[in-house]
C-alpha cells in the first residue's frame, strides 16, 4: 500500500509514529506520504520516523488538485483522512474520482433541523458519505468511514459483542471517560482537536431507537455515572452527538444506540458561553487585521495547543463498548474497552493518548485493508467487518483491549460455574 496521510496534526502524527514502531508488521505500508498545509509540520513529522518510507508534502486539503497531484505523484492507493471533518467532502470526493481507498476519522458534517433541532434529526452525520455508496461501488473501491477509537474501534467491539458475546442485543451505548489533569495548568484546557470538540459537543446530540429511528435531545442531556475500569473510577457522562449512533443500528440488530461522553462540568460551562457569544461559528467571516477567518477558527489558534499541554497532562483515558442483551436464555452486560496513558503515549509516540488511540483504530483498518482481510466495495464503517483480526492485532500496536463483565444473571451463573470448579 502507497498511503497519503492528509493531516500532519496529533492524529497523522501517531499513526505515522505507530507504523513505524511496529518495525516489520508495518511494513504492509510500502510508502507513507505526510502532508499538510504547513510543510514544515509535514517535514518534522517525517523527520521524528527517520525511515525513507516517510515522505513529506504540503497540501491545502479543500483543493481537489492538490490532492489529486499528490495521488498520481506517489501512486497513491490508499487516503488516510486526518483533518477536521470540514474537510471530508473534498477529500472523500477526489479519492472516488481517482479511484483509490478512503479511510477518516470522523464522517461529514450534520446539519440540524431548521424547526426543532432538538427533537428531530435533518441531515446526519455521514449522509453525504452514504449518499454516495453504490458510486464507489460501481468504482470498485473502498471508503471505511468513521473510523478513528470513536468511532471506530467501538464499532468493531460492537460487531465483536453480536458476533462472540450475546444472542440477542438489546442496548449498545459507547462510553467514554477519563481522570486527566495538567498539572499547574490554570483554566479550562481542550485534549482534542478544538474544532471538533466544540463541533460535537454543541450539535444535538442524537439517539437510535428501533421503532423510531434517529431522533435529538438537548446537548448534555440525560447525566449518567459510569464506571470506567483502568483506575479511573466514577466518572459523569452526557449525550455528545457521535458517529457510532449513525452507524451501528445500519448494520447489528439492537434495540437502541447511544454515546455519552465525561465532558467536565467546567468545559460545559465554556463551551455554552462560547455559544452564547457566538465563537462557536464555524461559517460567518469576521476580518482580523487583513485576513477574514471563522470565530471558531480563531479560537483554534488563541487557545493552548493540545500537542503542547499533552507534555504535561497525566492520567488515563478510556473508550469502549457497553452491550447489553441475551446469551443462553439469561440477562448479560458487558463493556469492552481500551485504555491508555498519557505519558505512556507521549514517550512513544510524541502525542496525548486521546489523539494516539484514535490513530491506532486507522492503522489497524489500513493494514487489514492493504493485505485484502477487510474488502467491501462501496462505503462502510468499521462494523460491516470481520471484527476478530481487528480485536487480535491491538496488543501488537500497543494497544490492548479489555473486557469486563458487569453485574447480569450471566456473570452470577459464571461466578456460580467457577466456585463449583474450586
Amino acid at each position: 500500500m502507497n498511503l497519503l496521510i492528509i493531516g500532519s496534526g496529533g492524529v497523522g502524527q501517531s499513526a505515522a509514529m505507530i507504523i513505524k514502531k511496529a518495525g516489520e508488521e508495518g511494513r504492509w505500508a510500502e510508502k507513507i506520504v505526510l502532508s499538510d498545509y504547513n510543510p514544515a509540520r509535514a517535514a518534522e513529522v517525517a523527520k521524528m520516523c527517520d525511515d525513507p518510507r516517510f515522505i513529506a508534502e504540503k497540501v491545502d486539503a479543500r483543493d481537489a488538485g492538490q490532492i489529486t497531484g499528490l495521488i498520481k505523484k506517489h501512486d497513491i492507493t490508499y487516503v488516510m483522512n486526518a483533518v477536521e471533518p470540514s474537510f471530508n467532502e473534498t477529500i472523500f470526493d477526489t479519492c472516488l474520482e481517482c479511484r483509490v481507498g478512503y479511510l477518516d476519522c470522523a464522517m461529514t458534517l450534520s446539519k440540524r433541523h431548521p424547526e426543532k433541532p432538538f427533537e428531530l434529526a435533518h441531515i446526519k452525520l455521514g449522509d453525504y458519505q452514504f449518499a454516495k455508496h453504490e458510486e464507489w461501488e460501481k468504482a470498485g473501491n473502498m471508503a471505511i468511514v468513521g473510523s478513528g477509537v470513536e468511532p471506530g474501534m467501538s464499532d468493531v467491539f460492537a460487531r465483536y459483542a453480536a458476533k462472540h458475546l450475546f444472542d440477542t442485543i438489546d442496548e449498545v451505548n459507547v462510553r467514554d471517560g477519563d481522570n486527566y489533569d495538567i498539572p499547574g495548568h490554570e483554566g479550562v484546557a481542550f485534549g482534542f482537536s478544538i474544532w471538533t470538540t466544540i463541533e460535537e459537543c454543541l450539535n444535538p446530540p442524537v439517539i437510535w431507537e428501533k421503532g423510531r429511528g434517529w431522533y435529538c435531545t438537548e446537548i448534555f442531556s440525560e447525566p449518567e455515572i459510569f464506571s470506567f475500569p483502568g483506575g479511573i473510577g466514577d466518572v459523569e457522562v452526557i449525550n455528545v452527538e457521535h458517529e457510532e449512533v449513525l452507524l451501528i443500528p445500519r448494520v447489528i440488530d439492537c434495540n437502541r444506540v447511544t454515546f455519552k461522553f465525561g465532558v467536565p462540568r467546567e468545559m460545559r460551562t465554556l463551551l455554552i458561553n462560547l455559544k452564547e457569544c457566538g465563537m462557536d461559528d464555524a461559517t460567518r467571516k469576521i476580518k482580523v487585521g487583513e485576513s477574514e477567518i471563522t470565530p471558531r477558527d480563531f479560537l483554534v489558534k488563541v487557545v493552548p495547543d493540545p500537542l503542547e499541554l499533552a507534555k504535561k497532562m497525566v492520567g488515563r483515558g478510556c473508550a469502549g463498548t457497553w452491550v447489553t442483551g441475551t446469551k443462553d436464555g439469561m440477562s448479560r452486560s458487558v463493556y469492552i474497552y481500551q485504555v491508555a496513558d498519557n505519558q505512556e503515549c507521549y514517550k512513544k509516540y510524541g502525542t496525548n493518548s486521546v489523539v494516539a488511540q484514535t490513530a491506532f483504530g486507522p492503522v489497524i483498518m489500513l493494514e487489514l485493508a492493504a493485505k485484502g482481510i477487510w474488502d467491501l466495495k462501496g462505503v462502510h464503517g468499521p462494523e460491516s467487518f470481520d471484527p476478530d483480526p481487528f480485536i487480535e492485532r491491538m496488543a501488537k500496536y500497543g494497544f490492548p483491549g479489555g473486557l469486563q463483565e458487569k453485574d447480569s444473571e450471566y456473570s452470577e451463573a459464571l461466578n456460580t460455574k467457577k466456585l463449583l470448579e474450586l
